[in-house]
């Protein structure tokens, strides 16, 4: 299996790529910016551009939705706030008015995303935004957990936002994500990987 990390755009958002082996048609999870970085990873490991999910649809994390030609996916929650320059605060993060043209394929809570070779369980953690997810993934390996602005390395996501609460956030991420097996490792929209198990016992916003 195929997983990078490709850090992109002002904020440095997570954009991952992943792809059951070399020459396969690649997932690309929140492709927010820097297309350029993106395809040279792509290029590194003879992939294809398969499919985009977005863990949510702020502006930092949809940039780059357009630029590979595939259908987009995301929680219903989020459809309209990708298609809408206001709700996705494009204007407000980068200064411009964006809004995604590509299809969007609308996923629900507990759907599984089955693409060459791998399965992604979406997981629907509202509070950060109310449509947002995070992707578990369950082949070709398990315990690896996508979790977006949702939950971080020692903190949480950002509440501030219309949509947004702090109260729904900490309750999802309880009762969603630390049900998992605590060496579930987290691989979360901005900074360093964690583990659901660290995160339990040591993130001073859910402790």
């Amino acid at each position: 299996m195929i997983l990078e990390n490709v850090r992109v755009g002002e904020l440095d958002v997570n954009c991952y790529i992943l792809a059951d082996h070399v020459g396969a048609k690649a997932i690309i999870i929140d492709p927010g910016a820097d297309e350029e970085k993106i395809r040279a990873v792509l290029a590194k490991h003879q992939l294809n551009p398969g499919l985009v999910i977005n863990t949510h649809g702020h502006y930092d994390h949809i940039g780059c939705d357009d630029k590979f030609g595939v259908k987009i996916y995301a929680h219903r929650q989020e459809v309209a706030i990708l298609k809408s320059a206001g709700l996705n605060f494009s204007s407000f993060l980068s200064g411009i008015s964006f809004s995604v043209k590509s299809d969007v394929q609308a996923v629900d809570d507990k759907e599984t995303i089955n693409f060459e070779g791998l399965e992604l369980e979406v997981i629907h953690v509202p509070g950060h935004s109310p449509g947002a997810v995070a992707l578990l993934l369950k082949k070709p390996k398990k315990n690896i957990l996508f979790s977006g602005d949702s939950l971080f390395c020692q903190s949480i996501g950002r509440t501030d936002f219309a949509g947004a609460s702090h109260e729904l956030l900490v309750k999802s991420i309880k009762e969603r994500l630390f049900v998992l097996p605590e060496d579930t490792v987290v691989y979360p929209g901005h900074g360093p990987a964690t583990t659901i198990g660290e995160e339990k016992s040591s993130n001073p916003f859910l402790n």
